[in-house]
């Protein structure tokens, strides 16, 4: 059988797809589980907790919405700025149960920061919980009960972003969180929705939101962002356009790591197509942390619409190299030349192992800006301890070896295959990206493309079936 590198589980995404043509698939949109078109490409935004902790007020916010514009953060992708835990009262509801915030923090309510951060171009997070109370403690923080309710009162003050955390619940993890889901999507306002429960849940919780924590809590330390990476790469398969492995939130900036080793966790997250929310304070960073952070060739990586997360593709000790394809004609990937190691040491990546044919491959290094070259049959640079080094790597032409069912021609078969049939049946695109598309994507062989070929791309990524028709 073909190995297939990524995305086994697209088709449970997708398993509303089973008949030809339901209807998000005739409107054009992304498949999504959670239909709420948003999430498309991994969130970008700022987050309090890391920072502030729960010391927040009105003031702070305001700040921080008014340094993103400022630094030049919100050019650069970034847009939600979200409250985390602590910004409600004590008790957190009033007489009808509805949640309020604290009246000495947020003098002006909630709904007047959701109006002040949405005219400055931004959208507003905020934070709940699907226990009884939140992780801080509040007396009736909790939405368990609530979930409706709460639910529109987020939609009343505009807020355009939810992290649901998950303490102080009971043990019914995927009800819980199926019922915000639901509330969520009955206000008729689009809102992501970020689950919070510390661990990939399963496959459900990639029907439930838009991202869901892959891992424990980060901290700003070099073993920390290590000890994530391997964590949250266990559940790449499940990434894609509208839901996203969340490895937490960045440390970029808070001052217990080197400045290379936040290139490191910055540049990893963005190949691990991860959400990108800032936890650092916006309005006093260093110049080389506002670097980092706006690196707008990086966060492409981040950012590239096929939504493939990158994965480790070889390693000799702490020496890794890792690959994310970028786009869907199978021409150019992001490698990363990654050192966990304590001495600064030569990574090689072979064209061989990213699944690009030896020739002139163009190489272009994204932390130093600048064209490297062309090489044939692959790329060493040295790599400090703790480091990591960012290509860009392209190809004029695909992989030429034809393979049923990889109609991009990079050698594998993977979502980003089933996505462009998608496309060809709904004419959104003509042609496939490699010359041999069309012959590879008639996977029945009966001499056409139809709903039929979709289908038994989507079986052969379930494992359903282990061979296409069409194969001799």
């Amino acid at each position: 059988m073909k190995k297939i590198k990524r995305l086994i589980a697209l088709g449970i995404l997708t398993a509303a797809l089973i008949s030809p043509f339901p209807s998000a698939f005739q409107n054009g949109n992304q498949a999504l589980a959670l239909n709420n078109n948003l999430g498309l490409t991994p969130p970008m935004g700022w987050n309090s907790w890391n920072i502030f902790g729960g010391d927040i007020n009105e003031d702070k916010i305001k700040q921080i919405a008014d340094a993103m514009v400022s630094t030049g953060m919100k050019d650069a992708g970034y847009e939600y700025v979200n409250l985390d835990d602590n910004w409600m009262a004590n008790p957190a509801r009033d007489v009808n149960g509805k949640l309020i915030p604290d009246p000495k923090r947020f003098p002006n309510g909630m709904k007047a920061l959701g109006d002040y951060i949405h005219a400055k171009g931004l959208k507003f997070g905020i934070y709940g919980d699907r226990g009884v109370t939140t992780c801080c403690n509040v007396p009736q923080s909790g939405s368990q009960g609530y979930e409706e309710q709460d639910a529109n009162t987020f939609a009343e003050w505009g807020v355009d972003y939810l992290k649901y955390d998950n303490c102080a619940s009971d043990s019914n993890l995927q009800a819980g969180y199926e019922k915000m889901q639901s509330a969520l999507l009955k206000t008729g306002r689009p809102i992501f929705y970020s689950i919070c429960c510390w661990y990939f849940a399963g496959p459900w919780i990639v029907d439930c939101g838009n991202s869901w924590r892959t891992t424990g809590d980060i901290s700003d330390n070099w073993g920390s962002v290590a000890k994530i990476i391997d964590e949250n790469s266990k559940s790449a398969s499940y990434a894609g356009p509208g839901h996203w492995n969340d490895p937490d939130m960045l440390e970029v900036g808070n001052g217990n790591m080197t400045d290379t080793e936040y290139k490191a966790h910055f540049s990893m997250w963005c190949l691990m197509a991860a959400p990108l929310i800032a936890g650092n304070d916006l309005r006093n960073m260093t110049g080389t942390t506002k670097d980092i952070l706006t690196n707008k060739e990086v966060i492409a990586i981040d950012q590239d619409a096929a939504g493939v997360q990158g994965t480790k593709v070889s390693a000799s000790g702490d020496l890794e190299v890792w690959c994310k394809p970028l786009g869907t004609d199978g021409t150019t990937k992001a490698v990363i030349l990654l050192n966990r190691g304590g001495v600064s040491s030569d990574i090689t990546v072979n064209w061989k192992d990213i699944k690009l044919s030896d020739g002139s491959v163009k190489v272009r290094d994204l932390w130093e800006h600048k064209d490297c070259g062309t090489f044939d049959t692959g790329y060493t640079a040295n790599v400090p301890s703790h480091g990591a080094v960012v290509l860009k790597v392209q190809t004029s032409s695909a992989n030429t070896d034809i393979m049923y069912g990889d109609v991009d021609g990079n050698g594998v078969i993977d979502a980003l295959d089933y996505s462009l049939i998608k496309r060809y049946l709904l004419g959104q695109i003509s042609d496939f990206p490699h010359s041999n598309g069309k012959l590879a994507a008639d996977v029945d062989g009966d001499g056409q493309i139809t709903a039929l070929d979709f289908s038994l791309s989507k079986q052969y990524l379930l494992g359903i079936i282990t061979k296409f028709p069409a194969q001799k």
